[in-house]
Protein backbone atom coordinates (compact mmCIF):
# COMPACT_ATOMS: atom_id res chain seq x y z
CA UNK A 1 0.00 0.00 0.00
CA UNK A 2 1.12 3.55 -0.61
CA UNK A 3 1.24 6.06 2.27
CA UNK A 4 2.37 9.67 2.27
CA UNK A 5 4.30 10.29 5.49
CA UNK A 6 5.44 13.83 6.24
CA UNK A 7 5.22 14.62 2.52
CA UNK A 8 7.20 11.57 1.32
CA UNK A 9 5.60 8.61 -0.45
CA UNK A 10 6.30 5.18 1.07
CA UNK A 11 5.37 1.70 -0.17
CA UNK A 12 4.54 -0.39 2.89
CA UNK A 13 3.03 -3.87 3.27
CA UNK A 14 -0.59 -3.97 4.40
CA UNK A 15 -2.34 -4.53 6.75
CA UNK A 16 -0.80 -2.05 9.14
CA UNK A 17 -1.94 -0.15 12.21
CA UNK A 18 -0.70 3.24 13.33
CA UNK A 19 1.14 1.55 16.22
CA UNK A 20 2.88 -0.91 13.87
CA UNK A 21 3.98 1.98 11.66
CA UNK A 22 5.40 3.87 14.65
CA UNK A 23 7.30 0.75 15.71
CA UNK A 24 8.58 0.23 12.15
CA UNK A 25 10.18 3.69 12.32
CA UNK A 26 11.54 2.84 15.82
CA UNK A 27 9.69 5.73 17.48
CA UNK A 28 8.36 5.79 21.02
CA UNK A 29 4.54 5.93 20.78
CA UNK A 30 4.46 8.05 23.95
CA UNK A 31 6.52 10.75 22.21
CA UNK A 32 4.72 11.17 18.89
CA UNK A 33 1.54 12.79 17.63
CA UNK A 34 -0.08 11.41 14.48
CA UNK A 35 -2.37 13.16 12.04
CA UNK A 36 -4.12 10.90 9.51
CA UNK A 37 -5.96 12.50 6.62
CA UNK A 38 -6.12 15.84 8.48
CA UNK A 39 -7.48 14.31 11.72
CA UNK A 40 -5.51 13.70 14.92
CA UNK A 41 -5.36 10.02 15.86
CA UNK A 42 -5.93 9.60 19.62
CA UNK A 43 -2.97 7.82 21.23
CA UNK A 44 -5.37 5.35 22.86
CA UNK A 45 -6.41 4.09 19.38
CA UNK A 46 -2.96 3.66 17.77
CA UNK A 47 -3.14 -0.15 18.06
CA UNK A 48 -6.56 -0.43 16.46
CA UNK A 49 -6.42 2.30 13.78
CA UNK A 50 -5.87 0.56 10.46
CA UNK A 51 -4.06 2.43 7.71
CA UNK A 52 -5.25 2.26 4.13
CA UNK A 53 -3.84 2.84 0.68
CA UNK A 54 -3.49 6.55 -0.01
CA UNK A 55 -3.58 7.70 3.62
CA UNK A 56 -1.69 10.92 4.30
CA UNK A 57 0.11 11.00 7.65
CA UNK A 58 2.00 13.65 9.53
CA UNK A 59 4.15 12.33 12.37
CA UNK A 60 5.51 14.77 14.94
CA UNK A 61 8.22 13.42 17.25
CA UNK A 62 8.68 15.31 20.50
CA UNK A 63 12.30 15.90 21.53
CA UNK A 64 13.31 17.24 24.92
CA UNK A 65 16.19 19.50 25.67
CA UNK A 66 17.00 22.90 26.89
Amino acid sequence: MQLTINGDIHEIEAPLTVLALIERFELDPRKVAIERNLEIVPRSTYGETQLGHGDRLEIVHFVGGG
